[in-house]
């Protein structure tokens, strides 16, 4: 007698492959969030160093903020860069 496959292992690979995906999406939100910042800095015309200046941080700071590849930004930077450049930073979760 064959026994039947149940559909545990489907649900199971699709919540494994969603969960792989995330760390991609947050990359990918990460490099679109430090596109906007940096074309806000170049429409008000706002240097690096002035830019740190109004996030209260270091120029160096910036750099990883608009460094695509650099993944250690924090909420609290992304709002605050948000602000620097006379803009609101909104978060929100979706139905996907």
């Amino acid at each position: 007698m064959r026994r039947r496959k149940s559909g545990k292992g489907r649900s199971g690979n699709v919540q494994h492959r969603e969960a792989a995906d995330a760390p991609a999406q947050a990359v990918a939100v990460k490099r679109a969030l430090a596109s906007q910042i940096e074309q806000a800095m170049n429409e008000n015309r706002l240097s690096k160093g002035e830019m740190a200046r109004r996030m209260e941080t270091s120029r160096s700071q910036v750099n990883r903020l608009l460094d695509p590849e650099s993944e250690s930004v924090t909420l609290d930077t992304l709002a605050r860069a948000a602000q620097a450049v006379g803009r609101s930073l909104k978060v929100e979760i979706v139905n996907t």
